[in-house]
């Protein structure tokens, strides 16, 4: 892929000439007193005339008004400069407290001193995500749902109310407009490279955040409002991203970014700067860094491989950006099918481990949330820093010259490439309700456990008349296990006991271990697992509930504080729980041996599709009245089991007529 080296520049004639050379055109010297005075603060009027106005319909000028602030945007990088960081700090720190990111900015004016271009480049993304996370905050104050994307945000009514449309104009100028400098998405986006971004706008966008916090802080003080900040997402569950071991092939990446074909030469910077900020445990720093580059790295192999050279550049405001989601798409814009994870191969690892960390709703979406604020910079985990290193080394490995070999087989190499061609999906709805499976199940285990009162007080009661109407359930259950059985494992089963031998957390285990494909799964088959999932989440809640009350009741039967009334019903419970747990167990054992066929749904026609998401939605409202009957406050057990009775019957129906999907698997 010799096309990496050729490649000077991903923005196109129209950005390139927009960021690099518009703001660059007026020579004139602009005096930093006309918008700064002498008591510090931004002298909005002065900085807002600067802005132009197209003549048809009043709406902003970008071109003009970029032209026009490019003096006014070097003024304030030499006024930075003029400064030290005391006079800084004792100047503006304070403007930046609203944002709750007060040192990110003031490391932007430390970047600005140095002006190292990847630094400044960086310092730019740091600075556009917490002042977007900001501007959320300020929205907040007056309306309910913060818009997702910067431009939507940049433009509501909400922040113009606030700050003035004339100041929200200026902003819009540089950033959150494909038609302005848009700086935020070509950098975010990976098709800017260090020296294409002028750090005298990085410089304006850090006076800019200061003007904003004098105007909050004037609104703030008319209205009494409060600002309140919206917590910080925090990663929990960190054992889940360990996909990859240690960063051991950090020395070999360093030697694999210069001579993979992966990396665009006029990116470098980028990638050895991120190896930098890893190394010295700046882990947020160094994602911000790497993952622009694993897009832009990936748009070439796209553009590539589905030979549309011109998708590399940056799309100018009438177009549309070849993104991430693009990437990842199964059919390109002109429905052919897209071909890059054909070339990504490693049984769709490359795609799974990009949508689960970045797409799927309940992974981590780092890039989503780093780049719009949502996470805390200086806590960011070193265990995400370390996947998307080690996916990123694969990846710069795989697009490799042949030439390399000895890099490739080197011993630390070896293990990475093992994980990356073992991958799956991990935060896709099908792995997802995989995990609610299993967790369900060990919390059913926990019934056996349970403290209960001896067996034979129980049977001096004269209460169990619903011995009879259990041992039917159970004898139903067996009944519906044996038809199941084909569709298990045979080392799973003993004619002797169904129950106890099928119904097994192993069973689960190994069903659950079962490859189901999750990349591009069609509709119908997202629509069956959201129903599975339910059920599961359903039973897990029946299963808590019983546990919790059996604890309790059994303390009071101790202490001797139960009523007659609430004896006999904690005596019906411990009769109710004999049938409940098989019949919770074969729930779950049908949601597994379904999702494990789950793509047979496509087989079926549109008719007996619906006929088949109903039986599953009768299921799912015989497992929410259980979570009703069971609850503690209601206590209905003799009506769980009339419940449970109709829905066994119609389990065993749609399984005699062979309706399900593990029957069409086979």
């Amino acid at each position: 892929m010799a096309v990496s080296n050729s490649v000077t520049t991903c923005l196109s004639q129209p950005v390139y000439y927009t960021i690099c050379k518009l703001g660059f055109e007026k020579k004139d010297t602009y005096d930093i007193n006309n918008i700064l005075s002498g008591n510090g603060e931004v002298c909005w009027q002065a900085v807002t005339e600067h802005v132009c106005y197209l003549e048809s319909d009043q709406s902003v000028d970008y071109i003009e008004s970029i032209r026009s602030l490019g003096p006014v945007c070097e003024s304030v990088n030499l006024h930075f400069k003029s400064l030290t960081k005391e006079q800084f700090v004792i100047q503006y720190a304070s403007w930046f407290h609203w944002t709750s990111c007060t040192e990110v900015f003031l490391e932007v004016f430390d970047v600005l001193q140095c002006t190292q271009a990847t630094e400044v480049a960086l310092g730019l993304m740091k600075l556009t995500s917490c002042l977007e996370r900001a501007l959320g905050d300020v929205y907040l104050l007056k309306g309910n749902d913060c818009p997702f994307l910067l431009r939507d945000l940049l433009a509501s009514e909400q922040l113009a109310d606030v700050f003035g449309q004339a100041v929200m104009n200026v902003l819009r100028v540089f950033i959150g407009s494909p038609h302005g400098l848009n700086l935020r998405n070509v950098l975010w986006h990976g098709f800017a490279s260090p020296q294409e971004i002028p750090a005298k706008y990085c410089a304006m966008l850090l006076f800019l955040t200061a003007g904003l916090g004098q105007l909050l802080q004037t609104y703030l003080l008319q209205t009494k409002c409060v600002l309140v900040h919206r917590p910080y997402v925090i990663f929990i569950s960190l054992q889940e991203f360990d996909v990859f071991p240690g960063n051991e092939t950090l020395a070999i990446a360093e030697e694999l970014v210069k001579l993979s074909s992966f990396v665009l030469k006029t990116m470098l910077p980028f990638w050895i700067a991120a190896l930098t900020a890893f190394k010295q445990s700046r882990y947020a720093d160094s994602v911000i860094l790497l993952l622009p580059q694993l897009e832009a790295g990936l748009r070439l192999l796209f553009t590539t491989t589905n030979k549309c050279p011109n998708r590399l550049l940056t799309a100018e405001s009438s177009a549309l950006y070849t993104t991430f989601d693009e990437m990842l798409a199964k059919h390109l814009d002109n429905e052919e099918v897209n071909q890059l994870p054909v070339v990504l191969e490693e049984p769709a690892m490359a795609s799974d481990f990009l949508w689960d960390f970045l797409n799927h709703q309940e992974g981590p979406r780092i890039r989503d949330r780093l780049s719009h604020g949502e996470i805390n910079l200086e806590t960011f985990p070193r265990e995400v820093a370390n996947q998307i290193f080690g996916f990123a080394i694969t990846l710069l490995c795989r697009f490799s010259d042949e030439d390399m070999f000895s890099l490739k087989e080197h011993m630390v190499m070896k293990p990475l490439m093992n994980c990356a061609s073992c991958y799956r999906s991990r935060f896709h709805p099908i792995s997802q309700l995989k995990k609610q499976v299993l967790e369900c199940m060990k919390s059913i285990h926990l019934w056996p456990e349970l403290p209960a009162v001896p067996e034979e007080e129980i049977q001096m009661t004269k209460v169990l008349e619903g011995n009879a109407e259990a041992n039917t359930l159970i004898l139903m259950i067996s009944e519906i296990i044996s038809q199941l059985q084909q569709y298990v494992p045979q080392n799973c089963c003993s004619s002797d006991d169904l129950i106890n031998s099928v119904l097994t957390e192993r069973l689960l285990m190994e069903l659950c271990d079962t490859r189901v494909g999750t990349l591009y799964s069609p509709r119908p088959v997202l629509e069956v697992v959201v129903v599975l999932r339910k059920i599961s989440t359903q039973c897990h809640q029946v299963s808590q509930q019983v546990i919790a009350s059996a604890g309790l009741r059994y303390t009071q039967w101790l202490n001797k504080t139960l009523r007659s009334r609430q004896r006999h019903n904690y005596l019906r419970m411990l009769n109710s729980i004999k049938f409940l747990s098989p019949v919770l167990r074969l729930t779950l054992l049908l949601i597994t041996l379904e999702l494990v066929s789950v793509h047979s749904v496509c087989k079926k026609n549109p008719f007996d599709y619906q006929q088949y998401l109903k039986f599953l939605k009768s299921v799912l409202q015989y497992t929410e009245n259980l979570v009703t009957y069971t609850r503690p406050e209601k206590n209905k057990w003799d009506e769980t089991m009339e419940l449970t009775n109709k829905a066994l019957i119609k389990i065993r129906e749609v399984s005699d007529r062979k309706l399900m999907l593990m029957h069409l698997a086979t």
